[in-house]
């Protein structure tokens, strides 16, 4: 394992409007803490020009790791990334989106507490994108309270640093396919104590392209949820992983 190394996991589906600016924003920040630190983009099946862009930055880019995958959502999507940072042994993985509407700018304060914490998280106490995302983490706030008995302030926030050793035990209480990935590890860090903080950071809208979430995709997610929850709670109560 290299000393103090970083891995960001983001996920890409039809941003070509957006992901150069992206890139070379978050590039900004892999550079900045050394060679061996990478930018891992994940490109999930994207319909539009988002694989050519992200090939085209590659060219100048040396820390810019481009993987192409079949599409298969942003859940999925996300736990391919951590799987392969994962498989690199760096000390930390960080993960969030490639729609613009985090800032690399505010990394570094989750940066330069990085050995005070197991896992650090981005909340987002106020979304610029619409009322109904709102409603949704507020809801999704209470709902893991009730099932998981376990108060997390932003369970699916795509801002997060984690620990690379701690990140991987809590994704092994992630069923294969779970479209919720980040909620269960989120949930896995708080309930087992591990040590970790919620800092707030911006949200803004999305910088460009079309949102593949919507009312009716949410509704549906949220439904299955609820089972799938309950599931998992159980197996993180008798401490059985779905993998190892």
């Amino acid at each position: 394992m290299k000393k103090d190394n970083l891995y960001i996991v983001m996920p890409a589906y039809n941003e070509q409007d957006t992901i150069g600016e992206v890139v070379n924003e978050w590039y900004e920040v892999v550079d900045k803490i050394g060679e061996d630190s990478r930018l891992i983009v994940v490109n999930d099946g994207s319909k539009d020009d988002t694989l050519k862009i992200l090939k085209n930055l590659q060219e100048d880019k040396p820390q810019l790791v481009v993987l192409d995958k079949k599409n298969s959502g942003h859940g999925s999507t996300v736990v391919y990334g951590y799987n392969y940072a994962i498989s690199k042994s760096p000390a930390y993985i960080f993960q969030t989106d490639s729609d613009g509407q985090t800032l690399a700018s505010e990394f570094w304060q989750f940066w330069d507490h990085r050995n005070e914490y197991d896992a650090q998280f981005g909340f987002r106490k106020k979304r610029e994108d619409g009322l109904s995302r709102w409603i949704v983490t507020k809801t999704l706030r209470f709902i893991v309270w009730g099932i998981f008995k376990t108060w997390v302030t932003d369970a699916n926030t795509p801002y997060r640093l984690m620990k690379t050793s701690v990140l991987e035990e809590a994704l092994n209480y992630v069923p294969d396919d779970y479209n919720l990935p980040n909620v269960i590890i989120s949930t896995y860090i708080v309930k087992k104590k591990f040590n970790y903080r919620f800092e707030r950071v911006t949200f803004r809208p999305r910088q460009g392209g079309v949102n593949s979430i919507n009312i009716k995709s949410i509704s549906k997610i949220g439904k299955n949820a609820l089972g799938d929850f309950k599931t998992i709670a159980k197996h993180i109560n008798q401490g059985q992983p779905f993998r190892r």
